[in-house]
């Protein structure tokens, strides 16, 4: 072991984060509060308590966790080095990542400490867990990772050591993070579901706003160790945003985004978002745009009789097929709000390709579910942009030609800067930032595509051109539904 001691005065919060026995445990709090550090003293404690098998050896797994390799390598393993230094935990930098811990106790046993340090940020990687036997899981920054993944993981821990060699002690997954979202999954399960299994703990921030002034706040934890104590806050606050301030600073839930908004010279939230819930128009039929993968989304509007744009909800899976998600999520729910409707439905013109499992396409697997598609016009970036861009930038009788149901909350943000051009650099010979071409994929690239789809199927200039499509519409579901066994005629 190496020779290098270093004293851990575990927090209260800390303190409690220990003590719990949760299957499920994630701490929440402001950058340099000694969250990451939380983790790793659980590791390396869990691993001490471990029962020994049958030689004598502690034997524990870990997976930890970052959403990409360039974090895992600058933060995670750091951190986990900071505690654990190479000497005494090798790490191998392949693929995957591992470290191993090997030391013999005061007791005789030997500790026996297996670390894998793996970046997880999509849905789809899943499946790079499907053969890991650990102990427990510790996710890094658990705001950037799919709640898929942290269910992915729920059936991975506990299955090291196996039972013939004595079985695990510790069995559960371990999280920090700086604030989320408030309509994150996080939140909403910290905040609102609260369920059974989980503990979610909360560090108070290391500042506190009071009136217009950010000052040092005396509950704060872990001051003593961070370079200057308060002043490691305090000087942050020259030049930074609000948002970055309440979230980064003071721990409160926020939206931080990065890069260029693509809507930044058109949207205006107070402009484009009703202040009530929309009203439905009866007899004006919906529009729907859809937007297909593992990630489907649903966006629903009508063009009101004076041409405005009028966005009445949104639709959206992390995890699932395009017809299991429109028959469980999407048609049960408009049933529900708007009776028998008339539609016109526009989709992602790639969703015409067919499966490789079952030859079938998107657009067939919509109608299967009730939904007759047609492809979009085109799938021009910067012509499905532009379809969203008109209505927002012009005016209709005394209102904005596009206006968004408050409850769009993914919709909202996404337009607030969610949705946006990555910085990619600066431009040669000055200090211009640099943006890429197209919208950065992410949580809310897919619900504004689907947005966008539904806006090329708006036209507010040409109501006959309109009414003769939504009549076209209208004869394809009743000549579908004929063909269908499930066809009524009361329906219609």
């Amino acid at each position: 072991m190496s020779t290098r001691q270093i004293i851990y005065n575990a927090s209260p919060t800390a303190q409690r984060f220990h003590a719990s026995n949760a299957f499920r445990r994630a701490i929440m709090g402001p950058v340099g509060s000694g969250k990451s550090v939380m983790c790793v003293q659980e590791i390396l404690r869990r691993a001490f308590e471990q029962r020994p098998d049958r030689e004598g050896r502690r034997r524990s797994r870990w997976l930890a966790v970052r959403n990409t390799y360039p974090e895992l390598k600058a933060t995670t393993i750091k951190t986990w080095s900071d505690w654990v230094p190479e000497d005494v935990c090798p790490i191998t930098y392949s693929a995957p990542i591992v470290g191993r811990m090997e030391h013999r106790l005061r007791d005789g046993t030997m500790l026996d400490l297996e670390i894998i340090f793996q970046a997880l940020d999509k849905v789809q990687d899943q499946k790079k867990l499907l053969s890991m036997e650990l102990t427990g899981a510790w996710i890094n920054e658990v705001r950037e990772i799919p709640k898929p993944i942290i269910d992915a993981l729920a059936s991975r821990v506990g299955r090291f050591p196996s039972l013939r060699d004595g079985g695990s002690s510790f069995i559960g997954i371990i999280m920090d993070t700086n604030p989320p979202d408030d309509y994150s999954w996080y939140y909403d399960l910290a905040e609102k579901q609260k369920p059974e299994g989980w503990d979610f703990f909360r560090q108070p921030g290391g500042l506190m706003r009071v009136g217009d002034k950010y000052l040092p706040n005396p509950e704060a934890e872990n001051i003593a160790n961070l370079q200057g104590g308060y002043d490691y806050y305090l000087r942050q606050l020259s030049g930074a945003k609000s948002d970055y301030i309440n979230v980064m600073l003071c721990g409160e839930y926020g939206s931080l985004f990065d890069g260029k908004p693509v809507y930044k010279e058109v949207w205006n939230e107070q402009v484009h978002v009703a202040r009530e819930p929309l009203v439905y128009l009866p007899g004006v039929p919906l529009l729907l745009g859809w937007d297909f993968g593992r990630t489907p989304a649903c966006t629903v509007g009508q063009a009101a009789p004076n041409g405005q744009l009028r966005i009445l909800g949104e639709y959206y899976s992390d995890n699932s097929g395009i017809r299991n998600f429109a028959e469980v999520v999407v048609k049960p729910d408009l049933a529900v709000k708007y009776g028998k409707y008339q539609y016109v439905s526009t989709g992602d013109p790639a969703g015409a390709a067919k499966g490789q499992a079952n030859e079938a396409s998107c657009f067939s697997e919509l109608e299967e579910a009730g939904f007759v598609t047609s492809p979009a016009s085109t799938n021009d970036p910067t012509l499905r942009i532009e379809s969203i861009i008109k209505p927002l930038s012009r005016m209709v009788c005394g209102q904005p030609g596009m206006i968004v149901d408050p409850r769009c909350q993914r919709l909202i943000r996404g337009f607030s800067g969610g949705y946006h051009y990555q910085v990619v650099g600066k431009l040669m010979g000055g200090g211009e930032v640099k943006y890429s071409e197209q919208p950065l994929k992410n949580m809310y690239s897919h619900i504004h595509d689907a947005l966008q789809y539904l806006g090329l199927a708006y036209n507010p200039n040409q109501q006959q051109a309109r009414e003769e499509v939504i009549r076209e519409a209208v004869k394809i579901q009743h000549q579908n539904a004929r063909r269908s066994k499930n066809f009524n005629p009361l329906d219609y």
